[in-house]
Order: C-alpha cells, then structure tokens, then sequence
C-alpha cells in the first residue's frame, strides 16, 4: 500500500488535505520490459554482427522485426509500469509511466459519483494497459487489486488501479459533497 500522508487529517485537528495521490505499480512489467530490451539487443547484434549466409533482404527482414518488435514491446510495457493519479479541487489526473503518457484528466465537475472496487483484474477488461469496452467504460490497469471507479455525467465510467483506492473515493466524494453509501441525508 503506498502511504498518504497528506490524507491523514480524518480525526486529527489539522485541516483537510487539497490535494489526493496515489500510485500503484507492476513490477512483473519489468520482466517484460526486458525481453522487449532483449528483442531491440537482437535486432542490434544482427545488423551490427552479421554472419547472415542467406542474403541482404532475410536479414534486413530479421533486423527490422526484432528492432520493432523490442521497440513496441519496451515501450508498450513501460508505459504500464506504474500509473499515478492526481485528484485536486477541480480534476483528476491519470499518468501512466515514467513519461506520464498516456495521461487522462477528468474534470470533477463531470463526476456524478465515485465507487470503490476492492478486486479489478485485468482479465475483466482484456489485460494490462489502457482500456475501453463498450459495456463497461474506459480504465487504465496495472495491476489486479483494489480500483477508484469514476461514474461520468455521459453515463460512462473511468476505472483506475490505485493503491488506497477508499480513501481516493472518500476525497472525491468529499470535495463533491456526494452522499456516502449506506448513510442517510436528513429525516
């Protein structure tokens, strides 16, 4: 669990936080990342070393798949090795890797309502990475675990792997003065 100490004002005398974060990590898209890195190295051995009998076009073939497949492989897993989320007065804001990109930013203002979702796997939405399906919404998966669950004013939702998740819900719910499930208003 990552710790929020900027979250910690429940029951304390200091004032509210402005400002959530979160992250969540996959490590396992470290092993990934490096046979993308072994893939690209291949591609590098074969046209810097070429001991190639079969001609020039076999070999350019060979060069250029194993040069693009690490390519899409490294990037493609490092964008997903971690995400952080950002929630503040007016947004929030989904960065993926270590370049931040993809990057998502909601408006709070278009949030109807925020559910927590204690077990996300990425077979309920066709793997790691950023997601739509038509039925469900759009997500953003690094992991399997706990998940921040946006309800849009468009009827759709933004799901997002986050560490601490509840306390991400709370502070939405907090800052959008919703009700929280299971308490009544007046009477």
């Amino acid at each position: 669990m990552t710790d929020h100490p900027g979250n910690t004002w429940q029951g304390s005398s200091q004032a509210p936080s402005t400002v959530w974060t979160g992250r969540a990590t996959n490590r396992f898209q470290w092993l990934l990342a490096a046979i993308g890195a072994a893939c690209l190295a291949l591609g590098i051995e074969l046209a810097v070393d070429s001991a190639w009998h079969g001609g020039f076009a076999p070999l350019l073939m060979s060069v250029i798949g194993c040069v693009a497949a690490g390519l899409l492989i490294l990037f493609g897993t490092l964008a997903f090795v971690h995400v952080a989320v950002k929630v503040d007065g007016d947004a929030l804001e989904v960065r993926c890797g270590h370049a931040g990109l993809p990057r998502r930013r909601i408006l709070l203002t278009h949030v109807v309502g925020a559910d927590f979702a204690p077990k996300v796997t990425p077979r309920q939405w066709g793997g790691w990475g950023y997601r739509w399906r038509p039925e469900q919404g759009t997500a953003v998966v690094v992991r399997r675990g706990e998940a921040l669950v946006l309800r849009l004013g468009d009827g759709m939702t933004f799901t997002v792997t986050v560490d601490d998740a509840e306390a991400a819900v709370r502070f939405i719910r907090d800052r959008l003065h919703l009700p929280t499930p299971g308490k009544t208003t007046g009477s």
